[in-house]
């Protein structure tokens, strides 16, 4: 029913956020040296000015602009990328790491916002805000409707810092509608999903990718594992497609001892500029397990391979995607800008983990279905390796370069958790929408259930997947039945319920108790 059609847009949105990767190079040719005249740039003015002169037709010429830039940009390499001046600010938000807003996570359910749960002590929690509400109406503006999307929802619930937006709430229970009004601020997008310990030693954070914010996450969820008495971590960067150099360079230096190396990069005049380790470092004693698989990308792999180059801790999982690329942001004076490639990393041994593109884009992301035919994401024998990019360890460890990292232990890919159908039907939201209108029915039947208790004791029956079943098949236009499938989905909707009702890394402390890769860290961290 889902067919695989599907599977590289997911890939393609989550391996294009890896290209965000800070460069910390500076160009070493003067600004006017860079942008004298030269007949190539003239050729493309004077035919920019034909056209918006002269040509018969109007025609919008900036979209010309953008067609060209991007006809450039896909000679080059897959990861040299333009943002248009329409994108630039999500771009950055995302990347930054936080937004001004009210501070809810909602859904559009029923063609109205209803609020899954405010963001704890955010500007809506403070004034009242509850999970379920729907918000009806911000100051004058109508916020339910068939064509109002989710975009200009947020922009009409955005604004300036300490700005007030009056909001009427629609709450079940209530007569009439509810008056708030909530003093934006700044609102953190996380880029640390979660934070616990699985064993009375062992801890465990998920990241995301590595934004502005990231390494500040970090630190505060590994200090906080290291007092809950954490002698051991597991580092999660399955399916971080990456970010930027310098937030990664501050994740390895945790874990590694001073002076270390953790990675140098190379530029086209031959440049080369190391990072080193520093004093800062507090878990450098600790164990530490990095999870890998093959979305993740470029800044994932630097720590990944920062730690194996120096003998630190575990890799654990599967290939990982192979961008060894940095890209720095230029802007091109109208408010768009491009992430162009400036130089190559190396990781300590000297390995370079890109995956060649020399056929180009096309087959350089196609070359993850290959990876799925050859049944490498089954069987580690079935791993291509190039004995010319073979590498050691200071402790003699064996290790490959041109593309990807190799994880020290191998874990295959879970076909129950990791099937394409489940896959697809969390991404597009079917599990949450469901749990949402589940919980609606009687959300105070909840309200004594702590944290705790309902992780551990909370069961999914199979009446709540029938239920599931009978809301998923006429959205999804087909008849599904998860018979082969029924324990996966109740870990599914378990874990979406968590989220709704405790947020805070919930759904992950619940779905990774089914998880094959973390079982086998748990498994490796006891046999030491």
């Amino acid at each position: 029913m889902f067919k695989s059609k599907y599977l590289p847009l997911i890939i393609g949105a989550a391996i294009a956020v890896g290209v965000y990767m800070g460069g910390k190079l500076n160009f070493s040719d003067s600004p006017d040296k860079m942008f004298t005249s030269n007949s190539k740039k003239d050729k493309l003015n004077r035919l920019i000015d034909y056209i918006d002169y002269e040509y018969v037709d109007d025609v919008n010429t900036d979209s010309i602009v953008d067609v060209t830039v991007n006809g450039i940009l896909n000679n080059l390499d897959p990861h040299s990328v333009y943002i248009t001046k329409e994108d630039m600010d999500r771009v950055t938000e995302n990347m930054k790491g936080d937004f001004v807003g009210i501070g809810v996570s909602f859904y559009t359910y029923k063609d109205t916002i209803a609020v899954i749960r405010p963001i704890e002590n955010g500007p809506s929690a403070k004034a009242g805000i509850k999970g379920g509400d729907r918000i009806l109406i911000a100051d004058k503006d109508t916020l339910f409707g068939d064509r109002l999307k989710d975009g200009e929802i947020v922009k009409k619930l955005k604004g300036p810092i300490n700005s007030a937006v009056n909001l009427k709430v629609f709450r079940k229970g209530e007569v009439g509608l509810l008056n708030f009004t909530v003093k934006r601020g700044k609102i953190p997008i996380k880029s640390v999903d979660a934070s616990y310990m699985l064993t009375e030693k062992l801890g465990y954070i998920k990241v995301n990718r590595f934004a502005e914010s990231t390494y500040r996450e970090f630190k505060k969820g590994l200090d906080k594992l290291i007092d809950l008495g954490a002698v051991e971590v597991v580092v999660d960067l399955r399916d971080n497609p990456g970010g930027f150099l310098g937030i990664a360079e501050q994740m390895v230096d945790e874990f590694l001892e001073d002076d270390k190396l953790i990675l140098f990069t190379k530029n086209k005049r031959g440049s080369i500029e190391k990072s080193f380790a520093t004093d800062k470092g507090d878990f450098e004693e600790g164990e530490v397990y990095i999870l890998i698989n093959e979305n993740s990308a470029s800044a994932s792999e630097i720590v990944a391979g920062a730690l194996q180059d120096n003998d630190k801790g575990t890799i654990v999982g599967r290939r990982s995607y192979g961008k060894g690329l940095v890209q720095r942001e230029m802007d091109l004076g109208d408010g768009s800008a491009v992430r162009l490639t400036v130089s190559r990393y190396y990781t300590p041994t000297g390995r370079s983990i890109q995956r060649s593109y020399k056929k180009g884009n096309k087959d350089y992301y196609d070359e993850y279905f290959d990876r799925i035919s050859s049944g490498e994401l089954l069987d580690p024998e079935k791993i291509e390796v190039a004995d010319s990019l073979k590498f050691t360890t200071p402790k003699g460890k064996v290790v490959y370069g041109g593309g990807g990292i190799i994880p020290d232990v191998f874990v295959s890919i879970d076909n129950s958790m990791e099937n394409e159908t489940l896959t697809y039907l969390k991404r597009r939201g079917f599990f949450d929408n469901f749990v949402f209108g589940e919980l609606d029915k009687d959300r105070n039947q909840y309200s004594d259930i702590s944290r705790r208790d309902f992780i551990d004791s909370f069961e999914v029956t199979d009446d709540m997947v029938v239920a599931f079943q009978n809301y998923l098949n006429p959205r999804a236009d087909s008849n599904i039945t998860f018979v082969a499938y029924n324990e996966e989905v109740k870990q599914y909707i378990k874990a979406s319920y968590a989220n709704q009702l405790f947020g805070d890394g919930a759904f992950e402390e619940v779905f990774n108790q089914r998880d094959i890769m973390i079982n086998e860290v748990i498994k490796l961290s006891d046999e030491r």
